[in-house]
């Protein structure tokens, strides 16, 4: 009767044992599985993004900006003689100017240029350059001539950097910017660190503030790198971003 006991208390704890096992072992492929899900998620949607940001740049660079074009030179095509009516007219040419100017630079920022011509860290310095004419933040930006960025991965790099940059001019107070990006044995690396005040990044992260760090940490997740970001309250901010070499 004892060994009867006994083996029963055997079997019913290995059966619980497996029990557990596999309900761990399930919910362990349930988390990988929502994970991939939501990363294919995530990348289906910034794709989508990408797709709309271009057709939304071209027709702003292929419909609106010729016919701005048109409308100014009908309008210097345009005689007049009275004083205030020729006033009002360059007037209106100059918005027409800065309207294109504009529409320039929106269509810039939705679809950079160059980068299916150029490399990257040539798209960034002009990026930056123009950044630099706005004179609201100084700039450095360091990278090897040499350095070696797989094509895939360009146009998530550069947007990190535009939402670092926006995120730097509009939150931090900053008046000093540094970008470093280099190939590294294990992969390529970006790091930024500015001279602002920096923010307490857990309660940034909860009251859901920090929409631009949630589009970086979205696009690290889509290239498979790290994301490392090292601020706290009138410290500035450092991000370190490391791609692996796969």
């Amino acid at each position: 009767m004892g060994d009867k006991l006994f083996y029963t208390v055997i079997i019913t704890s290995i059966l619980v044992a497996i029990v557990i096992i596999y309900f761990v072992v399930s919910v362990m492929r349930y988390n990988k599985r929502y994970i991939q899900l939501q990363k294919e998620r995530i990348q289906a949607q910034i794709m989508i993004q990408e797709l709309e940001r271009k057709r939304i740049a071209n027709d702003l660079h292929d419909s609106l900006g010729p016919l701005l074009s048109t409308v100014k030179l009908y309008m210097h095509s345009i005689t007049v003689i009275n004083e205030t009516d020729k006033q009002s007219l360059d007037k209106a040419s100059g918005y027409i100017d800065e309207t294109i100017k504009n529409l320039r630079e929106i269509s810039y920022n939705l679809l950079p240029g160059g980068l299916d011509r150029n490399n990257l860290t040539l798209v960034i310095k002009e990026y930056i350059a123009r950044i630099s004419d706005l004179n609201v933040l100084k700039i450095d930006f360091d990278a090897p001539q040499d350095i070696i960025i797989p094509q895939k991965i360009e146009i998530h790099l550069f947007r990190v950097i535009q939402e670092i940059v926006h995120n730097t001019i509009k939150h931090s107070g900053a008046t000093s910017l540094k970008l470093f990006m280099s190939n590294q044995p294990d992969g390529l690396l970006l790091t930024s660190e500015d001279n602002g005040k920096g923010f307490d990044l857990y309660n940034t992260r909860q009251l859901s503030l920090g929409l631009g760090l949630k589009s970086i940490e979205n696009r690290c997740e889509i290239i498979n790198a790290s994301l490392k970001i090292i601020t706290a309250k009138d410290e500035g901010c450092r991000i370190i971003i490391k791609v692996p070499a796969s």
